[in-house]
């Protein structure tokens, strides 16, 4: 589903691949069943290869990772968080154009 350089984000490796990251991380929260996520996840794809090496892009699907969700009171999806330095700085709920995104991590780096 997701593209090859996007994560799969879940609680086991949250810490080490997010919370830890020296660079920048955009988290897509997402669900299987909801259009907005999907319509949006080409971006996010586009995102993961734009970025390679500069922000790591990763994907957390709310139902499998429930956990997650509720420690960020994920209330809508799609919700994109960008954490830096273990901290979530940036919080964008819905789709967007690509741009606003982009710019987002671009601010951050």
């Amino acid at each position: 589903m997701a593209g090859d350089k996007v994560l799969t984000i879940t609680k086991e490796n949250f810490e080490e691949e997010v919370l830890k990251s020296d660079i920048p991380v955009l988290v897509d929260f997402w669900a299987s069943w909801c259009g907005p996520c999907r319509a949006i996840a080409p971006i996010i794809d586009e995102l993961a290869d734009d970025f390679s090496g500069k922000a790591k892009v990763g994907k957390i699907n709310v139902d499998e990772q429930g956990e997650l969700a509720q420690k960020f009171r994920i209330m809508s999806i799609p919700t994109i968080m960008l954490f830096k330095g273990g901290q979530s700085v940036e919080k964008v709920v819905g789709a967007r154009p690509k741009e606003d995104f982009a710019a987002l991590i671009e601010k951050n780096l």
